[in-house]
């Protein structure tokens, strides 16, 4: 039989309430010891003058959060992250010799491509699935998240760049990986890739021109979401605002079920990626 907790002395110590130096109780860190960190950093000191980044890599939520009220299959679901784009990214980061900056918690907990403070930043239903954990959410709590979680991620991405500007050299370029899922409001979507974008990158015509030369893939230009929304957070704030040239490539999820599916588009994607980047000339 468990040991009745009858105090915060009885609880484990992550989970005891924190006391200020005059008595009154304070948050509880929204982050464990033993929960994973909110970022993660892969070959930061790759030779290649390019960044990929992956803002929805995790469907991680820290133990404090309770899963959010969700069950691990919705997590799991497109609604809590972009299934296999942190397997896209790792590759390609192998592929490159390039770093590589992944989120560390699901979208839903907070999501690090969207403006904080808005209605989409932190949801309370999403494709038809409520999240209980948001739905009463304070403002004080939503910052937590915001200041424990979605601000490294975006540190960690500013760094990132700021060592690839050093020395000479064009770039660098600025790659946002992410996947969509194959069917969203009664739609079936065709594209097997897509790349999105707006006026203020060369980078995304000479893409969407090398992946049209791969024999029957589809390829949406702007597809399946549209860059000139300026929905992408983390593009806008690193990209066009330093004037990087970008993309967000966009993988249909159903197919990258397995490791050698993940190897056939990354390598898809690198080789078209190779050839957009030499057409804009320079040192990548």
């Amino acid at each position: 039989m468990e040991a009745a907790v009858r105090g915060p002395d009885d609880l484990p110590p992550a989970l005891r309430p924190r006391v200020g130096s005059i008595g009154q109780a304070l948050p509880l860190p929204l982050l464990a010891p033993n929960d994973p960190p909110p970022f993660r950093v892969v070959n930061p000191e790759g030779t290649a003058r390019i960044l990929f980044t992956c803002d929805h890599a995790s469907c991680s939520v820290p133990r404090s959060l309770g899963k959010l009220g969700l069950r691990d299959r919705d997590l799991r679901r497109h609604i809590g992250w972009d299934p296999g784009a942190a397997d896209l990214t790792l590759r390609l980061s192998e592929l490159f010799d390039a770093p590589a900056v992944l989120s560390g918690y699901s979208r839903l907990v907070i999501d690090c491509n969207r403006t904080p403070g808005t209605e989409d930043s932190i949801l309370r239903s999403s494709d038809g699935t409520r999240v209980p954990g948001n739905c009463a959410l304070g403002e004080e709590d939503a910052r937590r998240r915001e200041l424990e979680l979605f601000d490294p991620y975006h540190d960690a991405i500013r760094g990132t760049l700021a060592r690839l500007r050093e020395g000479s050299g064009s770039g660098p370029a600025y790659i946002a990986m992410h996947t969509f899922t194959p069917h969203l409001d009664g739609f079936d979507r065709p594209w097997h890739v897509g790349v999105l974008w707006d006026r203020d990158t060369p980078l995304a015509e000479p893409l969407i021109a090398a992946l049209r030369r791969v024999p029957g893939l589809v390829v949406g230009d702007n597809q399946p979401y549209s860059g000139t929304d300026q929905f992408d957070y983390s593009r806008v704030q690193h990209a066009s605002r330093a004037g990087l040239p970008y993309v967000l490539v966009e993988v249909r999820s159903d197919l990258l079920p397995n490791a050698s599916s993940v190897a056939y588009y990354s390598s898809v994607i690198a080789g078209a990626l190779e050839s957009a980047l030499a057409a804009l000339g320079g040192r990548w």
